[in-house]
């Protein structure tokens, strides 16, 4: 019987903490449900929209942690990394959990900021974790990229509070107290911040055109931290930007913010389109199909309307799941055939035929085919954009959908099929991968047929909050 040792062991010590966190994220959305928003000294404060967000972060913590357990070891054994390394991975992967969730939790707006540049600081070292030219230049790109974002959006906390302190009497930073006096704030500056705001944790969430971090970060970072940075760091801007929005809701209506969200979400999916057709690398591939689902989520909080926000959050659920399944099956299709061009990466059902099952799984449903989850969250939000007379805006956005979805799938299907190198042969995936996949899976498919009530009911929840209600 093999003895678990070494960074293999605190791999398992590390799935199984972050399995517990799952279960606590699910019992504390069913406790914000029932007994309203949960706070601590003013300082942590969870409602609905935070206990969505923490739901999302732990599932798809929980699978990168489940799947790294191989990932990590099979690094460590061909020599790519050392035991010690190894282990230093560990801790950096929970440290930048830590700062993801640390966003979600902080009631005051500054701290909110200072979180997000933590996530920032953090990653970067898991982007070049690998110390090689590429890594190394992609972790500085978006150090450097993002700290220009998250400087905006500092300039336009900066205003929020000043026209809070002078005209809503307000004397801190916590979102509580900025919300509770939204009707009594200039709208003139209101609409400046938010100018600021969304320009600013836009550039961390990869809205086009200050994507340009996210394509590089992407695909030079290890699989897991691929699945994390997509899958719900983006989001942890995304949950930035709303927070501001709900306040200039309260103050203005939504029709100033939600012209702003249809524009650039129409501009992120047309930029994505254009690149997705000519992209080479697997991974480069998946991060602009990540500036896709962005743009498809901000253009549903832009629709409005109840339908169309709970799409957008659907969707936000939606894509973590998805695109974290297919930066697994990516890493396990670069380990495999050590490479990342889709033009040397062929037969992955005959070299891997639990990854290519994965893989094409995964294809269909990121790019919205039914019975998939994503394809009710953008029909929900294409929907909602028709009802609402957005009739132009939503058929450039069911072009540029389409678009997306025959390219990924050509590609998907090119690296699938067709011949495997003579000289490859073919092998299985470890169980801890496995589990990982059919853990995303399952949300996947299920969420595709029906939603549970609780899952339901937080979403309303946060639509509330989102409406300034």
């Amino acid at each position: 019987m093999r003895t678990i040792t070494g960074s293999r062991a605190l791999g398992i010590i590390n799935a199984l903490v972050h399995f517990a966190l799952c279960v606590a994220s699910c019992l504390l959305a069913s406790h914000v449900l029932i007994s309203g928003p949960a706070a601590f000294r003013n300082f942590f404060y969870i409602d609905a929209l935070s206990a969505f967000f923490i739901l999302t972060i732990s599932i798809v913590n929980f699978a990168a942690a489940a799947y790294s357990i191989g990932y990590i070891a099979k690094d460590t054994a061909e020599g790519e990394i050392k035991e010690r390394k190894a282990r230093a991975y560990y801790g950096l992967f929970n440290l930048f959990a830590f700062t993801m969730y640390f966003v979600t939790v902080v009631n005051n707006l500054g701290m909110l900021w200072v979180a997000i540049e933590m996530t920032t600081l953090v990653s970067a070292f898991l982007v070049g974790f690998y110390n090689n030219k590429k890594s190394i230049e992609a972790a500085w790109k978006y150090i450097i990229i993002c700290s220009v974002g998250i400087t905006l959006a500092l300039l336009g906390t900066i205003l929020f509070y000043y026209t809070a302190s002078r005209d809503g009497g307000v004397t801190s930073l916590n979102w509580t107290d900025m919300a509770a006096a939204a009707s009594q704030l200039d709208p003139k500056v209101l609409k400046i911040a938010f100018l600021f705001i969304l320009v600013g944790y836009g550039t961390k969430a990869g809205i086009a055109p200050m994507h340009t971090w996210l394509p590089d970060a992407h695909s030079q970072a290890l699989a897991p931290i691929s699945a994390l940075l997509s899958g719900v760091l983006l989001k942890t801007a995304i949950y930035a930007i709303i927070r501001f929005a709900s306040i200039i809701n309260i103050c203005i209506g939504t029709s100033y913010s939600d012209n702003l969200f249809i524009f650039f979400g129409l501009l992120s999916l047309g930029v994505s389109a254009a690149f997705v057709i000519v992209q080479k690398d697997i991974k480069r591939l998946l991060a602009y199909s990540s500036v896709e689902h962005i743009g498809v989520i901000t253009f549903g909080i832009g629709a409005g309307g109840a339908l169309g926000l709970f799409g957008a959050l659907f969707h936000v659920f939606n894509h973590a799941v998805t695109k974290s399944l297919m930066f697994f099956a990516a890493g396990n299709v670069v380990k495999k055939y050590k490479t990342s061009d889709m033009h040397v990466i062929r037969g992955v059902i005959s070299a891997m035929p639990f990854t290519g099952i994965m893989l094409i799984i995964g294809a269909f449903a990121l790019t919205g085919s039914p019975p998939f989850s994503v394809f009710f969250s953008e029909i929900m939000i294409l929907i909602s954009g028709f009802g609402q007379g957005l009739y132009l805006q939503s058929a450039l956005f069911l072009a540029f959908l389409a678009v997306i979805f025959g390219a990924v799938v050509y590609h998907i299907g090119t690296i699938a099929f067709g011949k495997k190198p003579a000289d490859l042969a073919a092998a299985g995936e470890p169980l801890s991968g496995k589990i990982a996949f059919i853990f995303l899976l399952v949300f996947i498919c299920v969420l595709g047929l029906k939603l549970p009530a609780v899952f339901t009911g937080l979403i309303n929840a946060a639509i509330e909050i989102i409406r300034g209600a």
